[in-house]
């Protein structure tokens, strides 16, 4: 079978074993993102690889040789998924490869937020130490995790791995209802946990019932002090609430790895340098080598299970 990988430079920059990827098909063509290529590039293949690129439907029914479409993550929310179904082109994703590396992310920005790390890194670098030692030490607050709470949007391999880290940390752990389930005892609406947690984070997909989840009236529920994470998907989070909140000193931080349009446009505002207490970083809590090995390795065992007449981790 013919492939093409879209976008292999969003997933390796040369440190990864392609072996097992090669080997899953025929004929494998490994291009740099380029969104103008795209339906030149999938004309005439069979599976479709990718990470990052969008695949509309108009795309999809000009593939009419396509059978497969491989995503190297977990989101397929850039894929027509309903396209897909209707043109008969199995799509499948990867789970559960990033996790080590998206939690270690998550309490790399927490504790970066709660120990205000790149502050007082700048208070050493600049000199402000050696000249003021007692005003230097004291200028940001410093906050422990033990005995606050830890809220938790989205109970899957993320969120969960992201609590266990909270309660080493001596927190306790809230979880709350997925938006249109039935109520579970276990846990608690949406509403009730961003008024008691002290840090809110989130592990939602990005779906019709989730976007949009976290804007100004959600915001307002929180805490004065407390922070939110995000590392699932930006437009779970509306940016200029957020913006608005921070600035007005109603939460106490944010701390961001994803953001509503990738890459974003200048005028995102969430990209106003004026923004305190807000972290943001360009989409890599997923991105450890071990991690995009992993994801690599099992698209390669998606594609041999679907050639061999399998259903392995598929969405359609």
């Amino acid at each position: 079978m013919k492939a093409v990988f879209l976008d292999y430079d969003t997933v390796s920059n040369g440190d990864l074993d392609e072996s097992a990827l090669r080997a899953a098909v025929d004929d494998l063509a490994l291009c740099e993102l380029d969104d103008a290529k795209t339906a030149e590039r999938i004309r005439g293949v069979e599976i479709v690889l990718l990470n990052k690129v969008a695949l509309s439907r108009t795309q999809l029914k000009g593939a009419s040789d396509l059978k497969l479409v491989a995503v190297a993550a977990t989101g397929t929310n850039n894929i027509d998924v309903a396209a897909a179904r209707d043109l008969g082109i199995a799509v499948c994703n990867v789970r559960g490869y990033c996790t080590s590396s998206v939690v270690q992310h998550v309490w790399g920005l927490i504790l970066s937020l709660t120990r205000h790390v790149s502050d007082y890194a700048r208070l050493v670098s600049n000199g402000s130490w050696t000249q003021h030692e007692t005003h230097t030490v004291l200028s940001q607050p410093i906050r422990e995790l033990d005995g606050r709470i830890f809220g938790v949007v989205g109970w899957g391999e993320l969120g969960s791995g992201a609590a266990r880290i909270a309660e080493a940390f001596g927190m306790r752990v809230v979880i709350a209802n997925r938006r249109g389930a039935s109520p579970r005892p276990d846990r608690m609406e949406l509403e009730r946990l961003l008024a008691v947690a002290d840090i809110v984070s989130l592990h939602c997909p990005l779906n019709d019932s989730t976007r949009g989840l976290i804007g100004a009236r959600e915001l307002a529920l929180m805490k004065s002090d407390a922070l939110l994470i995000n590392t699932a998907r930006g437009a779970l989070v509306d940016g200029h609430a957020l913006k608005a909140a921070l600035k007005a000193h109603r939460l106490g931080g944010a701390g961001l790895d994803v953001l509503a349009h990738e890459p974003p446009p200048s005028d995102d505002p969430l990209l106003d340098p004026d923004i305190p207490n807000l972290i943001l970083t360009p989409h890599v809590a997923w991105a450890a080598r071990e991690a995009r090995q992993r994801c690599l390795d099992e698209v390669a065992a998606n594609i041999r299970d679907f050639r061999g007449g399998g259903r392995r981790s598929r969405v359609v």
